[in-house]
């Protein structure tokens, strides 16, 4: 790092500075203005903050390295737009008219409270043992590979950059709130952009253009059924990513992220009227389509260039590990000044990232938990709650990145693979509670419960394998399964089973539940569902939406599902 890179660094730390000020400065009145901004977001900033919010470490390290171990496989989770699409045409209608806060609070409406407190518990949970602690894990690595620091002050310099990190994001966080996280996206967005379109211009130069690429990837097979790196359909007897289980779990996993979860919803929800929420998710949707060629394809190039053993600034690049590829080229690739934009990049996608976890996660407890138990809580008192929040979950993220940094190189993975067994569940019950009017109650609230459930049985049964197999002294499971003789049904469903299948087979066992229990128990009351269901809508409420839009979001969305199509068809 140069003097011209720390001066860029300094530059967009000011800027970060005067927006944060700038926040401060409008005083927030109410809990709406804290968690929501007032419900005054234009198109520009939702988009903005989803996209923000969405791109963390796991992509400048995990997405960079699963392109680089596995090539396209994990690009499914990525090209998720069209996604995007079915939150805003779809879902936004429900959530804006319903005037919910929460997604927990939608459950409520639609089901009970039960459903409520269960969906918040599961929410709190996964956020600070997956979102929270993961990014901020990454974070660390990734700033200790840029900077090229082992220690400072005789600590290890993990420690230094990932507390660092979460602390000057939780200071903004608590006090400016969602609009604090909203109007820093716009900054960091752009930056985020720009400094990824950099590192993978000159690592296509350097390796020798994108053809190079494709016939170096695509020369290396990734199983033994004749399909390569650049593949993103794999033959359905692959281990890790058969083409159906990758279709069906991938769509599982992004409806509950995109269309259900807190985290991105969110933002939704911040927006002035059903348009602007609208017009917010297209936005996203168009910015969702670069995060493969932003972060994947520099894996995928890395790859190819240690393979072919470029040399830059006289010495061979190489790869310490998959997971090393973005951080890698930044340190070989970027001249001073640049390398700084894109280290301001690195900190645009963190702290996005953490600023939305923080005031989600705060949002969650403070109207779900604090606010149900004592309805009477003045505004000024759910403010000073929910800034108490975030700084309990800041704590809880640190103490648990210990756990964290064991997980090594399958840091990408292992978030998906935690996801697919906490989605399905969730997804059943919004998906079957808007569909129909017949889901009841207690069919949501139990499918909810039968699905998380099952996930976390499926979760255990993956910790107890594999700490059986690796004290016998074996590190792949299913060949210490097969010389011991291991073959109950325990281990044949919740182990063997492809996570991608399980994931699939969790949806529809939860479809199941929430379908059984509700011819048995008593259904929702007409006036309770009242604009909820698709067959509850009145004509009013139609003819409000019908005139959120016109033909431009039509033409938009349409150019975004070609745009997915023709990524498909091209590498397939």
């Amino acid at each position: 790092m140069g003097t011209l890179d720390w001066i860029v660094i300094a530059i967009f730390a000011l800027l970060l500075i005067g927006i944060i000020v700038w926040v401060f400065r409008q005083k927030q009145k109410n809990s709406d203005d804290y968690f929501l901004a007032g419900r005054d977001a234009s198109w520009v900033a939702i988009g903005a903050s989803i996209f923000a919010s969405n791109i963390g470490s796991e992509h400048l390290i995990g997405l960079a390295g699963a392109g680089a171990s596995s090539g396209m496989a994990m690009a499914h989770w990525e090209i998720q737009g069209w996604m995007i699409l079915v939150l805003g045409w779809v879902f936004v209608p429900f959530y804006s008219r319903s005037m919910v806060t929460t997604m927990p609070e939608f459950l409520e409406r639609r089901y009970n409270k039960e459903s409520r407190t269960i969906l918040s518990m599961i929410s709190l949970v996964s956020y600070v043992l997956t979102k929270v602690a993961v990014t901020v894990y990454a974070g660390g690595l990734v700033f200790k590979e840029v900077f090229g620091i082992e220690t400072m002050w005789g600590i290890d310099f993990f420690w230094i950059s990932a507390i660092g990190l979460v602390l000057i994001t939780a200071i903004y966080t608590v006090i400016g709130g969602m609009k604090s996280v909203l109007y820093t996206s716009m900054l960091q967005t752009p930056i985020l952009l720009i400094g990824s379109l950099i590192i993978l211009v000159l690592g296509l130069r350097a390796l020798g253009g994108w053809d190079e690429m494709i016939q170096i990837t695509s020369a290396v097979e990734v199983n033994t059924y004749g399909d390569s790196m650049t593949n993103l359909i794999r033959n359905n007897r692959d281990e890790n990513f058969p083409f159906l289980g990758v279709l069906i779990g991938s769509s599982v996993i992004g409806f509950w992220y995109w269309c259900t979860d807190q985290f991105i919803v969110q933002r939704v929800l911040s927006g002035k009227n059903e348009t602007q929420a609208r017009r917010g998710t297209i936005f996203g949707a168009y910015l969702k389509l670069t995060p493969v060629f932003l972060f994947m394809i520099p894996g995928m190039i890395a790859f190819a260039m240690a393979q072919k053993g470029i040399v830059i600034n006289g010495e061979v690049f190489t790869l310490s590990s998959s997971d090393a590829a973005f951080p890698a080229l930044v340190a070989a690739l970027l001249p001073a000044g640049i390398k700084g934009l894109v280290v301001c990049g690195i900190l645009a996608a963190l702290m996005s990232s953490l600023a939305s976890l923080f005031n989600s996660s705060s949002m969650l407890f403070t109207i779900d938990f604090y606010k149900k138990y004592r309805p009477n809580a003045s505004e000024a008192k759910l403010l000073k709650v929910g800034r108490m929040a975030t700084v309990v979950i800041v704590i809880l993220g640190i103490l648990w990145i210990p756990v964290m940094r064991s997980i090594g190189d399958v840091l990408y993975t292992y978030l998906q693979d935690v996801q697919s067994v906490l989605a399905p569940g969730i997804a059943a019950a919004f998906i079957m509670g808007i569909i129909s009017t017949r889901p009841t109650p207690k069919g949501g609230m139990w499918g909810m419960i039968s699905g998380f459930v099952v996930g976390i049985t499926r979760l255990g049964a993956k910790v107890f394998y594999t700490s059986q197999a690796k004290s016998d002294g074996y590190t792949n499971v299913k060949l210490w399964a097969a010389e011991t003789e291991v073959s109950n049904w325990f281990y044949k469903i919740f182990y063997d089973v492809n996570w991608l299948f399980f994931c699939g087979g969790m949806l529809g066992f939860s479809m199941l539940v929430i379908i059984i229990v509700s011819r048995y128990t008593k259904a929702a009351s007409a006036e309770q569902i009242k604009g909820l269901t698709f067959l509850s809508i009145s004509a009013e409420q139609k003819a409000t939406t019908r005139a959120s839009w016109n033909r431009w979001d039509v033409f938009h969305t349409v150019v975004i599902l070609a745009l997915t199509m023709a990524f498909y068809i091209y590498f397939w």
